[in-house]
C-alpha cells in the first residue's frame, strides 16, 4: 500500500556473508558494495528522492546496539538509497539490518 504516511518501503535483512533478506515490503534486493555498505534497491520506484529513511541494526536478537555504533545514507534516488552501518571505528556487518522508508 503506498498510502501517504505509511512506510513505502522496509525490510529486515542479514547484512554479513551473503546478504540476505528476512522479509520485506516494496524490496527488490539489497546490494552488498562492502563491509557496512548496502544498496536497498526498491521494486515499485519511490515518486521523488524526497524520503525519510530511518534505519537500526544489531549483532544479535539478545543484545542491544551500542551507543558506538552509527548509520549514513547516501545517494538518496527514486530507485534505492545507499546505507553504511559502522560500529567500533570502522565500517561493519551486522547480522540484523532494519531499514523503513516513509513519504
Amino acid at each position: 500500500d503506498v498510502t501517504q504516511g505509511l512506510a513505502k518501503c522496509w525490510v529486515n535483512f542479514d547484512g554479513t556473508g551473503t546478504v540476505a533478506i528476512r522479509a520485506s515490503g516494496n524490496v527488490s534486493s539489497i546490494t552488498d558494495n562492502g563491509t557496512g555498505d548496502y544498496t536497498v534497491n526498491f521494486t515499485t520506484a519511490m515518486s521523488d528522492a524526497n524520503y525519510a529513511v530511518t534505519v537500526g541494526f544489531d549483532v544479535t536478537d539478545n543484545n542491544p546496539t551500542r551507543s558506538t555504533h552509527s548509520f549514513d545514507m547516501y545517494n538518496f534516488l527514486t530507485t534505492s538509497v545507499r546505507v553504511l552501518t559502522t560500529g567500533g571505528g570502522g565500517a561493519q556487518d551486522f547480522p540484523y539490518v532494519f531499514l523503513a522508508i516513509f513519504r
